[in-house]
């Protein structure tokens, strides 16, 4: 089983908030999934993002991979090098 970090998206029209997850590659983007990890508010200013480091740093050693708006956010939030 492929497992991947990803974005998940919640909120109304025109205004996006959306989760980080880990979950199947298979599954649709806002379906199934494994765990949430943090989320992301890219409407507020500045940023808001909220990842918890221990359980990223944890699924990435066990092989998930993230996509690459979440590797990106990995290191805006400095869990990532």
């Amino acid at each position: 089983m492929a497992v991947k970090m990803r974005l998940r998206r919640i909120g109304a029209k025109k205004a996006p908030f959306y989760r980080v997850i880990v979950a199947d590659s298979r599954s649709p983007r806002d379906g199934r999934f494994i765990e949430e990890i943090g989320y992301y508010n890219p409407l507020t200013q500045p940023v808001e993002i909220k990842i918890d480091p221990e359980k990223a740093k944890k699924w990435i050693a066990n092989g998930a991979q993230p996509t690459e708006t979440v590797k990106a956010l990995l290191k805006k939030s400095g869990i990532v090098d």
